[in-house]
């Protein structure tokens, strides 16, 4: 092997040069699909605060935060701090860490439907745990989740997350769409799907499989839906439901944990029963938790006769991650999510400025620290209101790689932003202004939609 493969950090490369390898090694030459871009992605070379560099020299301002899971931006100086002391005390051991323990504690203080709760390593295996955990809990085969939502890449929670005109059939009964190739038909069959934010459909949708549904799976705003905050009277009625059907009502807040201080559940009168997180909590390392009733989480309990849900997980824990997820969210108070919800209301009125100046028909969603821009004049209430034709996506891939290449400024390939506390208002000034000449630039384009 030469030196520039064994030894890449003695020289600079461009990142073409860095994909001409990586496509030999890696399949399609990333390990995660959101990174891709044609003619080959780019490679960061170093962060801090706000700020991306890439291995061309580029800084770039970062609105996105690794798809929502850095809270306080990148490198922190406490987070850096705390996670070195530990690094040179060990990064995982065969044997529990204190530091575990007072991280529960944090979380559990915090909010209030959290009872008990288990660390993992990733908001997928949050979600996987939470669906088995209430498989467990009630003995019952089937979940149900919102036609286009997304809980990860676990095989029942993926259902119907890229469902399309072509196949999700009528929206009186939507279809169970796999999204991997291969899929069993097994797993279709238990997976029920209905449509965001309508209580009539949805209610009769449950009402069908109401003795073998273990657990309603919700994200209450929910991103690849639209980035739709769930109404009121629509959680209310699915946990009305599911507690008068012994099944339960699970929410999804590995993305939304950061819209208010204890989550986005604090918007409702209702409790979930359980809840998956992950992302913010890690304080920048993989991460995720279920948390809940204390009845339903002793289904993981060792100290059970008869043990419902054996769990465990080799880096689930590590001191590393509880160490800078305590930081990050002992940073994340009151104060700090105050502070960064306001600093985002007043980027969606400048970019509504922008869109009023522009006149263009573009829209916003979303709620906290979290938006969404819609091609579209009205912001949909629905996951097929926020459907995306290629027409569209293709436009509004053309307004990131203008924001990404003329302005330095990243934005998650939705067309949303996720705010971190580093943050200010002259970044937030660059990201406006960048959206008005964008918005300019493709008005032509943006009016053609349909």
């Amino acid at each position: 092997m030469d030196n520039q493969n064994s030894n890449p950090t003695k020289q600079k490369r461009t990142g073409e040069e860095i994909y001409n390898q990586a496509i030999n090694v890696l399949t399609g030459g990333v390990s995660r699909n959101t990174v891709f871009r044609k003619p080959h992605p780019h490679y960061a070379a170093s962060a801090s605060g706000c700020h991306v560099t890439d291995t061309d020299g580029v800084q770039r301002i970062d609105f996105a935060n690794n798809m929502a899971a850095l809270i306080h931006g990148h490198a922190h100086p406490a987070i850096i701090e705390e996670v070195i002391e530990q690094l040179r005390k060990g990064t995982a051991y065969t044997m529990a860490t204190e530091i575990e323990v007072i991280y529960a504690q944090l979380l559990c203080d915090r909010v209030p439907a959290f009872e008990k709760i288990r660390f993992v390593n990733s908001g997928t295996e949050a979600v996987m745990t939470m669906i088995k955990a209430a498989r467990a809990f009630t003995g019952r085969p089937k979940i149900a989740k919102a036609e286009g939502a997304y809980h990860g890449t676990y095989d029942f929670a993926e259902v119907s997350q890229t469902a399309n005109p072509s196949n999700w059939g009528d929206i009186d009964n939507p279809n169970s769409v796999p999204l991997a190739y291969g899929t069993p038909q097994a797993v279709l069959n238990d997976v029920v799907v209905f449509p965001y934010n309508d209580i009539e459909r949805t209610l009769n949708i449950l009402e069908q499989h109401k003795d073998d549904l273990a657990a309603v799976v919700l994200d209450p705003v929910a991103h690849r839906a639209g980035l739709i905050k769930a109404d009121n009277d629509y959680v209310e009625a699915l946990y009305n439901w599911t507690h008068k059907n012994n099944a339960l009502l699970a929410f999804d807040e590995v993305v939304t944990f950061r819209a208010s201080y204890s989550g986005a559940q604090a918007y409702y009168k209702v409790r979930p029963d359980l809840t998956a997180l992950g992302k913010i909590i890690g304080g920048g390392f993989p991460v995720g938790a279920v948390a809940g009733r204390s009845d339903v989480m002793k289904v993981l309990d060792p100290r059970e006769s008869k043990l419902l849900f054996p769990h465990s997980g080799t880096f689930s824990a590590n001191p590393i991650t509880m160490t800078a997820g305590r930081i990050a969210m002992e940073m994340f108070n009151k104060e700090a999510v105050e502070k960064l919800n306001a600093l985002t209301r007043i980027a969606r009125n400048q970019i509504e400025d922008a869109i009023k100046i522009a006149d263009v028909p573009v829209s916003i969603t979303g709620a906290g620290s979290m938006f969404r821009i819609h091609l579209k004049e009205n912001p949909p209430t629905t996951y097929r209101d926020a459907y995306q034709t290629k027409e569209t996506t293709d436009v509004i891939n053309e307004l990131l790689d203008y924001l990404f290449f003329n302005e330095n400024i990243m934005m998650i390939n939705t067309c949303a932003c996720m705010f971190s506390t580093v943050l200010t208002q002259k970044e937030v000034d660059k990201l406006s202004q960048g959206m008005l000449d964008g918005f300019r630039l493709l008005k032509s384009k943006i009016e053609n939609l349909k």
